[in-house]
């Protein structure tokens, strides 16, 4: 099992590259980014874990050396937001890394599962979706937006109100989009089912959505979301790798381009959108089947629904555009 980290020296790469470093299922691991990454790998490379580890820069077919016989790539690369700046903001910087890291990908390891990471994600995976599309090598099973970070604070977030002593005993969809309003928590799907104060339910899902700008507020400029997002893309990532190693039953919410997936019509038809995060089961290609959780919402949950499906559908739609008619230079 070959792992890449393309993004490898930023504040979600580094410990990100850690955790991955100390995964027993992982063989080798490789590190790409602008700078730094011959460093960061050095540094790792003193723990005593199996993955050998390497570090590549642009210079010398870096990007090639990196990907070539990767089977899961992790891009968490991009720059980070800052106080005051939306998830929006960061888009046209973000959008052409990301652009270009999956056209690497396509021409040195179309086979790769792809996990992105980068912001916008609503954006950024349909951008990576139409740069597989035209270099023939898309293949919707394998594409993942990570929205687990979202999952991570609904648990964290809920178990501070219920008093549970492991928030990760709840199971908790979390669907939509990966930004403010276009995340929407199934509060009332959650296993087991959980009891939330009606004068709580607003700030709750409010602090789910905006949890974001809860760690920038508190870095003071200084940082965003780079440790737990570090955990949650290692979580995903961790499933992904078993389920494709024969694990079974593996259930977790991702960003993925439903009408190429299992189940995934239906839930195109009823959300109006191509892309969304939910609940999917993994196999060993990856998305074995999307699970419609959108029917069963209740009616507050409906409403929040309605409001995301309006901002996703002009998130994507930008994602697509930033490929089909590229901003001029």
């Amino acid at each position: 099992m070959k792992a890449v980290v393309a993004g490898a020296s930023g504040g979600i790469g580094q410990p990100l590259s850690l955790l991955l470093k100390t995964c027993p299922l992982i063989e080798e691991l490789a590190l790409f980014d602008v700078v730094n990454t011959p460093g960061v790998a050095a540094d790792l490379s003193h723990i005593s874990s199996p993955a050998k580890i390497t570090g590549y820069l642009p210079a010398d077919d870096g990007m090639k050396k990196a990907f070539s016989g990767a089977d899961i790539i992790v891009i968490p690369a991009g720059i980070p937001r800052k106080p005051g700046m939306t998830r929006d903001d960061l888009f046209k910087i973000n959008a052409g890394i990301v652009r270009d890291l999956v056209q690497g990908i396509a021409e040195n390891a179309p086979k790769a599962y792809i996990l992105i990471i980068s912001n916008p994600v609503n954006s950024t995976v349909p951008i990576a979706a139409e740069v597989l599309k035209n270099a023939g090598v898309f293949d919707p099973k394998k594409l993942f937006g990570v929205t687990t970070l979202d999952v991570v604070r609904a648990e964290t977030f809920v178990a501070s109100i219920t008093g549970a002593k492991n928030p990760q005993e709840t199971v908790i969809p979390v669907i939509g989009g990966h930004s403010g309003e276009t995340i929407v928590p199934l509060f009332s799907q959650a296993k087991p089912s959980v009891s939330i104060p009606s004068d709580k339910l607003d700030a709750l899902v409010k602090r789910v959505q905006f949890g974001g700008d809860e760690v920038v507020e508190a870095k003071q400029g200084a940082g965003s979301a780079t440790l737990s997002m570090a955990y949650a893309g290692y979580r995903f990532a961790e499933k992904v790798i078993k389920a494709v190693k024969g694990e079974t039953g593996i259930v977790e919410p991702s960003f993925v381009y439903l009408p190429g997936v299992e189940g995934g019509d239906e839930i195109a038809k009823a959300t109006g959108v191509d892309f969304f995060s939910v609940p999917i089961e993994l196999g060993t290609e990856g998305v074995k089947r999307a699970i419609n959780v959108v029917g069963d919402a209740n009616d507050h949950e409906k409403k929040l629904l309605q409001v995301c499906y309006d901002g996703l559908k002009g998130n994507v739609s930008k994602g697509i555009d930033f490929i089909k008619n590229p901003p001029q230079k």
